[in-house]
């Protein structure tokens, strides 16, 4: 009902292009189905007439050039990665986001984490980030497709604001998004 609502309103003022990578060793090697990808296009479909898909292993360089094609060459408004966020030796799509971000937007990350620690004591685990490249917002959530839904509930209310302003429009700066 929450993602409903917050769809209809964003649905009739922007269509945005989004970006889906997943990072993970063992979908890229098939010794798994990506669950997570297909979570967030399912989340955002009716925000968008189009999503690029990109799958990745915890290789740094290869999660940099993903999230740049599809900020600079594909021209996504908003890129989520899935996976790869937490404590484990090649969880490295924090480091990967960090390097090729401009702008670091902190705010959504904590914000995520905060309506997770609600769930689950784990949330305070993720090592997740946010930030800005060129027009495109980036934003890291979580590998499992519950945790995705869960996260994008989270950030939904302010995605068109936020694509708004990166995009130069801050005629409504200061107004009550989500509200």
């Amino acid at each position: 009902m929450f993602f409903r609502k917050y769809c209809d309103i964003i649905k009739a003022v922007i269509n945005m292009k989004f970006g889906i990578i997943c990072v993970s060793d063992r979908c890229f090697n098939g010794e798994k189905e990506d669950m997570s990808g297909p979570a967030i296009a399912e989340c955002v479909k009716e925000l968008s007439t189009e999503n690029e898909y990109r799958l990745v292993p915890d290789e740094k360089e290869m999660i940099e050039n993903a999230i740049t094609e599809l900020a600079d060459k594909s021209g996504a408004d908003v890129v989520f990665t899935t996976g790869g966020t937490g404590f484990a030796p090649r969880d490295i799509t924090p480091e990967a986001t960090k390097a090729v971000i401009e702008k670091e937007v902190p705010g959504i990350s904590e914000a995520i984490r905060a309506k997770s620690l609600e769930i689950t004591d784990r949330a305070m685990l993720s090592r997740a980030v946010s930030g800005i490249r060129g027009k495109t917002l980036i934003i890291n959530l979580p590998g499992s497709p519950k945790a995705v839904r869960e996260s994008i509930e989270v950030v939904l209310p302010v995605l068109e604001h936020a694509v708004e302003t990166i995009s130069g429009n801050t005629q409504n700066c200061g107004g009550n998004y989500g509200k």
